[in-house]
């Protein structure tokens, strides 16, 4: 049979088509803005619509404790009847504090944590891997590039991974300029050595740079890191990183837009992850800071085809 196509029927059948395959490009180039906020309250329902006031669809976690579920459900809730993701619990501890009293205190916090992420649906529950240094919790020691680190890193994920057994959150790692993961290669060592479904990655490009050639080549550093990592990626931090010129390398973190850090790859790659990915941006002073790093990281995603949800 002779199918008869007239250019009318066919304009009709692409007209009919372009809602559908408009919603699959935005669904696939879709990035959650989010940053602190400077509102001074404590009701979940007040900080939501503060987070929409702003234009974030993201957010850090407001203040909870995993014993508290009354707030756990009504945080929950405000934020999502507010069309706001909560992207990551922060679990700022050094798991591996050379004081071990303190390292058991440290991991007990950090497995509560995660338990608090699962709870209340956040993406990621979020530390980094920890230091021996024993004045600075995050600090440089000669071991923390170590095997038995690494080792240690690995024990201490499963751990908390198998102590919450989390169904909606990611446990995760940060990279760290001098200790491991360092990079994409020592992350994916990570994650197939940790070897559980519900370990995941939080992005931090700037923190991966380490060195000039990282620095001079950020943008073929990031696509490295989004090649590499990717399939885990569930949130990721925005900051910004000038070279500060004296007789050795110093790396200074800014307001996004004042560095060179490539945003044009950065927010591509986030977008192709086709998860509404969170970019939280992080480590600025005041309010005005935020709003011109927001408004700059909203300028470049525009460029780019990126969404900003």
């Amino acid at each position: 049979m002779a199918l008869a196509f007239t250019r009318r029927s066919m304009l009709a059948g692409i007209s009919a088509a372009l809602p559908s395959l408009a919603k699959s490009f935005v669904a696939r180039n879709v990035v959650r803005l989010g940053a602190p906020i400077f509102l001074t309250s404590d009701d979940p329902a007040q900080l939501a619509q503060e987070h929409r006031r702003l234009r974030y669809g993201a957010a850090y976690c407001p203040p909870a404790d995993i014993r508290d579920q009354a707030r756990i459900r009504a945080i929950e809730t405000a934020f999502r009847d507010a069309n706001v993701v909560i992207a990551e619990v922060g679990a700022w501890k050094n798991m591996l504090d050379p004081d071990s009293d303190k390292r058991r205190a440290n991991l007990v916090y950090v497995t509560e944590r995660c338990a608090l992420a699962d709870a209340v649906g956040a993406r990621c529950c979020v530390d980094t891997a920890g230091s021996y240094n024993k004045t600075v919790w995050y600090g440089p020691d000669p071991k923390n590039l170590s095997k038995e680190f690494f080792d240690a890193t690995v024990e201490n994920c499963r751990h908390v991974i198998d102590a919450v057994a989390p169904k909606r959150t990611k446990f995760t790692i940060e990279m760290m300029g001098w200790n491991l993961p360092d990079g994409p290669d020592s992350y994916l060592d990570l994650i197939r050595a940790v070897d559980r479904p519900a370990f995941g990655v939080h992005m931090d490009v700037c923190n991966g740079v380490n060195c000039p050639q990282r620095f001079y080549d950020n943008s073929r550093f990031i696509g490295e890191c989004f090649q590499k990592l990717g399939r885990w990626i569930v949130s990721c931090h925005a900051k910004d990183l000038q070279w500060i010129t004296e007789l050795n390398v110093h790396f200074l973190e800014v307001v996004p837009g004042r560095g060179q850090i490539d945003y044009r790859r950065y927010l591509t790659e986030i977008g192709k992850l086709g998860a509404e990915t969170p970019l939280m941006i992080e480590h600025l002073k005041t309010a005005d800071e935020y709003l011109e790093a927001a408004t700059y990281i909203r300028s470049v995603a525009q460029q780019v085809g990126v969404v900003k949800s």
